[in-house]
């Protein structure tokens, strides 16, 4: 690694271990990188540059993690970060090794192994709270709203603008939606008590998905209890040791849990870079079983989005399959809120697998994978997510169905969340805001480039009325951190120029 005028940094002096015990250090280490790179460190030497390799970041820490499991050390994050490759990973291992007082029987497992306060993971989370504590910062995660999140939500008494949630039509809250889930509770209670495939099947499921299925275009469908379950379980059960996964460097924590839990050789190309995608398919396609392109229809920190024609045409050359995250597009993007393939007028059996989330444009919680037959009658019969977990719960499907005909029967909500997010985008960054790359969608970021800057304008705009969540690192990489908007169909005028007003009071240019 180099430091910040491009010059290499020295590792911390080391004394060695053995020359035996150094050899099974490095064999250690080399076993772990092949352990995640997979295809990838095929032939790796001790000296080869991890960056070489093509590890992403998540990736590597998933490599210090086995390193620390296996040789029970812990590895401090500034010598993690000088470190390049395999030869200076064992380096600070066998260092760590050496200074470690010798140990009798009964004093083999160190205490972080068994007490978890003292474990490396809970350290490197209360080091992150201690960073926000040494800048006179309070800590501004699982704060409680009061009412319904929609415009404007309630904390502490007082109420604010609301730019924290995902209630992106307002059908949280709306009487009809409201009405429909409690009906749904006072038909069938508030759980149905079995998994789908046992006893727990209910009218309000097939009704959502037919709604969900006629709303889409798409054949078939089948609902999950978590939009993050779906994803989870749904790649991690279509996908295997055989096959490959090749995705978007920013999708979803969701995508990439799937990924681990399937076995499955994963690799991301650069973000919306459809042309990195076709290239890596080139060269590696034949080494798979299944290969399946993985990309979001509006990813959640950018607010922007992939050009999905050439995706399917990426995918369609080589012979791969397409999954299609529409989370946040389901509602939010096209003309009647229909997603990513009304938007680019790209026919829905072009891709293999729609998923998507109950719990924000619809306004209730769960999410859903709509496909052809084969597929949904393959995962409702073997998907551990539908087979060895409760169905839906009847207030979801009631408020979901409801909110799905709202969209159908008038599409003015669509309407007013585009013009709103056009709108405060256009002012935003008129007033000289760095927005990054969002593109006319409900997610606005205003980019700071520092975590503890982006921490203390949300606390300062918490200050002018407005609730606006700050993304730091881990979630983005330091000099990407930002406050991220969440726009929705009621707001107003005056609300959005009144936080324009109070971004230029707290972050004057």
């Amino acid at each position: 690694m180099a430091d910040q005028h491009g010059q290499k940094t020295a590792l911390p002096a080391i004394t060695p271990a053995t020359t035996l015990e150094y050899r099974e250090i490095i064999d250690g280490v080399i076993q772990d990188v092949q352990s995640v790179a997979k295809r990838r460190a095929d032939g790796v030497r001790a000296d080869t540059s991890m960056i070489d390799i093509g590890l992403d970041s998540l990736e590597w820490m998933d490599v210090i993690s086995r390193i620390e499991s296996r040789f029970r050390v812990r590895l401090p994050e500034t010598l993690i970060d000088e470190i390049e490759t395999s030869r200076e990973l064992a380096d600070a291992v066998s260092g760590l090794l050496a200074r470690k007082p010798n140990e009798t029987a009964s004093q083999a497992v160190p205490e972080e192994d068994y007490i978890f306060e003292k474990s490396p993971e809970y350290l490197r989370l209360q080091a992150e709270f201690s960073k926000i504590e040494a800048a006179g910062e309070e800590n501004p995660f699982f704060c409680e709203h009061a009412g319904i999140s929609n415009h404007q939500t309630r904390i502490d008494g007082r109420t604010y603008i609301n730019f924290s949630g995902n209630n992106y039509l307002g059908m949280s809250g709306d009487p009809v939606v409201t009405a429909a889930s409690v009906a749904a509770v006072e038909a069938f209670g508030t759980s149905v008590s079995a998994s789908r495939i046992v006893s727990g099947t209910r009218p309000i499921h097939r009704e959502l998905e037919s709604a969900i299925c006629d709303f889409l275009g798409v054949p078939e469908c089948i609902t999950f209890t978590a939009g993050h379950t779906t994803n989870a379980v749904v790649l991690g059960h279509l996908f295997g040791p055989d096959d490959l996964i090749l995705h978007d460097e920013l999708v979803h924590n969701s995508i990439v849990f799937g990924c681990k839990v399937s076995g499955a050789e994963r690799r991301s190309f650069p973000h919306n870079d459809w042309e990195a995608a076709s290239d890596y398919l080139r060269e590696m396609r034949d080494q798979y079983r299944k290969v399946v392109v993985v990309i979001e229809g509006l990813y959640s920190m950018d607010g922007d989005y992939p050009d999905l024609t050439r995706f399917v045409e990426v995918k369609d050359r080589h012979h791969a399959w397409l999954y299609v995250d529409e989370a946040h597009s389901i509602g939010t993007m096209g003309a009647t809120g229909r997603g990513l393939a009304e938007m680019f007028g790209v026919p829905r059996d072009a891709v293999e697998i729609w998923m998507g989330t109950l719990s924000k444009a619809l306004g209730a919680c769960g999410g859903f994978v709509a496909a052809r037959e084969s597929i949904i009658r393959y995962l409702k019969y073997t998907c551990p997510g539908v087979v060895f977990t409760i169905g839906l719960s009847p207030a979801s499907c009631g408020a979901a169905t409801a909110a799905i005909r709202l969209i159908k029967d008038d599409n003015r909500r669509i309407r007013q969340l585009h013009e709103n997010a056009a709108y405060f985008l256009e002012q935003a960054r008129g007033a000289g805001f760095n927005t990054g790359d969002s593109a006319g969608s409900p997610i606005v970021p205003v980019i700071l480039g520092d975590s503890l800057r982006s921490l203390r304008a949300s606390r300062q705009m918490h200050e002018e009325g407005v609730s606006v969540q700050p993304i730091m690192y881990p979630a983005v990489p330091n000099e990407l951190a930002r406050l991220r908007f969440f726009v929705n169909s009621r707001h107003t005028r005056e609300q959005l120029d009144q936080t324009v007003a109070a971004l230029q009071k707290v972050l004057p240019n």
